[in-house]
């Protein structure tokens, strides 16, 4: 049965879960710990295999550590229209898509975003671009269409101490979130404190992360839009996930400029972090795009349809970010610099507002994921190793 908000839904076995999505997966993953057939293509199979009954939390714990690679959709033989209709990626897709909302911050807002994600960012974006520009062309319509340039340009048209409250606030914000966040799954999943501990458990995760591991269904490459493997997916997260870093870490270096170093932006364009700027943006153009094709060409039946509008809201406001942020560089000796600045600041303001609501998270929660199975690894191997001295 499913009633209100709360109600358990049973499962097959008379298990109860608090969503239909949840009760599915675990019949599925009833039916994979029986079979094992797919144990060798990624973390999920033999994460589940460690487990002979499975809560909400190990549902979204297993959820989360799926890359989406299709491999076990391609090779099980029980995959629609067998009667078993065994459909992981679907399935931990939808389970995974709802734990964004599960462990949002505050509660109240955890419907909002997954509903109108995109219209939400793109109106915020627009409704601060048009603030800051309205604020500067009543106070000083020459800083707003004038051209400004040498250092200190940037804070012709917006004070430096009024950006940093205003994005310092926000980013503040969307941190706290995705920290309350990030604790609620910690804690549904297991251990709250024994894998975080264990260095070499958060070594053997930030390896996995760092490469993509298992978004290579195996070594093959990722399934799409039919059943020719490619690493095309894998790419474009690569030079999305980097491409995030770089431009963090340019907004950094110009941070320690202006704080420890007096130097105010903007920079020369072979100066740092004007060149970890740049080098992030193109990777924050090709990637989103590319994972936005692949979202559109994917087979309907690997995806969880109902639910990409925060996806494509993310991938969006990161191309737009980058799109703006490189425009700004390449006329910011020019009139536009005013109203292009405006327009970047809207745009990175959205960004932050929606990261803590959607699949920037998935991120987080599956760097979690990787934490947790690398301990429970790293237990199974030793409890192996004691068993074998043993005999």
């Amino acid at each position: 049965m499913l009633g209100g908000e709360g109600t358990k839904i049973t499962a097959h076995a008379g298990k109860a879960h608090t969503t239909a999505a949840l009760a599915e997966a675990d019949r599925l993953m009833t039916v994979c710990n029986s079979c094992r057939y797919c144990e060798g293509l990624c973390a999920v199979f033999p994460a589940m295999e460690m487990r002979r009954a499975f809560g909400d939390g190990d549902l979204n714990y297993l959820a989360n550590l799926c890359h989406g690679c299709a491999a076990c959709y391609v090779d099980c033989q029980f995959s629609p229209p067998h009667e078993y209709r065994v459909n992981v990626p679907q399935t931990l897709a939808t389970v995974r898509a709802d734990s964004y909302a599960q462990y949002a911050w505050p509660s109240p807002l955890r419907g909002l975003f997954a509903r109108n994600g995109l219209a939400i960012g793109l109106i915020a974006a627009a409704s601060v671009a048009v603030f800051i520009a309205g604020f500067v062309h009543w106070s000083d319509p020459s800083a707003l269409f004038g051209t400004n340039t040498g250092p200190g340009a940037f804070f012709r048209v917006m004070p430096h101490n009024t950006m940093v409250a205003l994005f310092g606030g926000v980013f503040l914000y969307a941190i706290l979130a995705i920290w309350m966040g990030m604790r609620a799954f910690w804690r549904d999943i297991g251990d709250p404190v024994g894998p975080l501990s264990d260095p070499g458990s958060l070594w053997e995760a930030i390896k996995d992360a760092s490469r993509l591991r298992y978004l290579d269904c195996g070594g093959v490459g990722c399934y799409s839009e039919d059943e020719k493997p490619t690493d095309n997916r894998r790419h474009y997260h690569h030079l999305t996930f980097y491409g995030f870093l770089l431009c963090f870490a340019a907004t950094s270096v110009a941070t320690l400029y202006h704080y420890l170093l007096g130097r105010e932006a903007p920079y020369p364009i072979w100066d740092l972090p004007v060149v970890l700027g740049t080098l992030g943006g193109i990777g924050l153009l090709i990637g989103p795009l590319g994972l936005l094709a692949a979202k559109v060409k994917r087979d309907p039946v690997l995806q969880d349809e109902n639910r990409l509008g925060m996806d494509v809201a993310f991938l969006a406001m990161l191309f737009l970010t980058s799109l703006t942020g490189l425009l700004l560089l390449v006329m910011r000796a020019t009139p536009a610099m005013g109203l292009l600045l405006a327009l970047h600041l809207g745009v990175v303001f959205a960004l932050f507002v929606t990261m803590p609501y959607g699949k920037f998270v998935h991120g987080i929660y599956r760097f979690l994921a990787l934490v947790r199975y690398a301990r429970e690894r790293r237990a199974l191997a030793a409890g192996h190793g004691a068993g074998g001295s043993a005999g």
